[in-house]
């Protein structure tokens, strides 16, 4: 079982990996904001658009097909993006967020099999989301290490082995029956419009393509009203509102602090890697302290502490850039107590014969946040300050909590 554990969190760990390994390497690729947004946004853009197809194609065709299909296809995808020129790395960035999607409802929906009872489900989740959580913040460090030392390309051939390992470690998955479903293309079409357009608008600074945006964005509402929907409406929730929030904070953090930290410290990428370490070190043992404390105590506490923390630390960020180490610090133990916990609710509080499209969803609300947080926060940190960037993040985290709160108080969750 732990080696199951092991290969299902390590897939999840390579999709946030690939989420900031980028981030440091970005002025290398481009010298342009607009470029190095879309190669940030390119990846998790697509990753947070396909994630409800995910969800759903995991519960209807099998988990353990579908996070294998996912594995193979992220180790293909990056060794040839290490290949490519950095136009043809936009698009592959964005096959390897579908390759990504695939790999986390699935996973989720693997666990929620693997340990049936609640107080065994929450400490495997607390694994999962602690191996997983420090690919996302080490992904600075070890993007800024591998870039000074060989090149941007090695970003992406450290991937190919990682999911070999994967692959190998999870090959005792359960099998899990398939649920025929409709393949929601309505839903799924309109998703990937508004998420992409509504993106470009921020990116580019434009107007127009805010009207398809909100059209495709009235099209996924009216297509959910169905009772085959994509997203069947018991699964929308504060949660999924939390889980938006969560990932606008952090991601949008972390892309402003590298740009900040490089272009007006004058950090080299190695040196911008070590100074997000005091983010790295608590999500990686923490996670698997929030697991036992949610199996104790439930979600409510340590989620709303971990949205608060998170709040602090960016505040703290914003006002005393000379206290970095302890604004990053609270970051990195808010993160590792928000996501577990609200992992765990929202997965829980679902049908188990809707766990992989729960999961879907709420990891789609969270990317969606993390393209959104890129965006605008990205704009807000060129068009005024880095400052005022980092306080509307930290209005936006405290915020989360409400939300957060709201969602655990409405499912009954203590």
């Amino acid at each position: 079982m732990a080696r199951l554990l092991t290969g299902l969190s390590l897939g999840y760990f390579l999709v946030m990996l690939d989420t900031t390994i980028v981030t440091v390497a970005l002025p290398s690729l481009s010298p342009s904001l607009v470029d190095q947004q879309w190669i940030s946004n390119g990846y998790t853009l697509t990753f947070a658009a396909f994630l409800l197809t995910a969800g759903a194609w995991s519960d209807r065709f099998g988990a353990r097909r579908v996070f294998f299909t996912g594995l193979v296809s992220f180790a293909a995808l990056s060794g040839l993006s290490a290949l490519a020129s950095p136009t043809v790395l936009i698009a592959l960035r964005a096959l390897l967020g579908v390759a990504g999607a695939l790999l986390v409802p699935s996973s989720l929906s693997l666990i929620a099999t693997a340990y049936p009872v609640p107080a065994a489900r929450a400490k495997a989740m607390g694994v999962w989301a602690a191996v997983s959580g420090t690919g996302l913040v080490a992904g600075p460090l070890l993007g800024g290490v591998l870039t000074e030392a060989f090149g941007w390309r090695a970003i992406f051939v450290v991937n190919v082995p990682v999911a070999l390992l994967a692959l190998a470690l999870s090959r005792s998955a359960p099998s899990t029956p398939p649920k025929p479903r409709r393949l929601d293309v309505v839903s799924q079409v309109s998703a990937v419009v508004a998420l992409s357009t509504l993106t470009y608008a921020l990116v580019e600074a434009v107007f127009w393509p805010l009207i398809p945006a909100v059209v495709a964005a009235l099209v996924f509402l009216r297509a959910q009203r169905r009772p085959d929907a994509m997203l069947p409406r018991r699964l929308v929730s504060w949660g999924l509102l939390a889980g938006a929030i969560v990932n606008f904070g952090l991601s949008g953090v972390l892309f402003v602090l590298s740009l900040y930290f490089q272009q007006t410290r004058g950090y080299a990428p190695s040196a911008t890697g070590l100074a997000f370490l005091p983010l790295t070190i608590p999500t990686a043992f923490n996670p698997i302290f929030t697991g036992r404390l949610v199996a104790s105590v439930g979600p409510r506490i340590p989620a709303v502490a971990g949205f608060s923390l998170m709040a602090l630390g960016t505040l703290i960020e914003a006002c005393s850039p000379m206290l970095s180490v302890l604004a990053l610090a609270s970051l990195g133990f808010g993160v590792s107590l928000a996501i577990p916990s609200l992992l765990t609710a929202v997965v829980g509080s679902a049908p188990p014969e809707l766990a992989g499209i729960a999961g879907g969803a709420l990891n789609a609300s969270r990317q969606t946040g993390a393209v959104l947080g890129v965006a605008v926060l990205g704009v807000l940190a060129s068009g005024t300050s880095t400052a005022f960037a980092l306080t509307t993040a930290a209005v936006l985290l405290f915020a989360g909590g409400v939300s957060c709160f709201l969602f655990l108080r409405e499912t009954g969750n203590p």
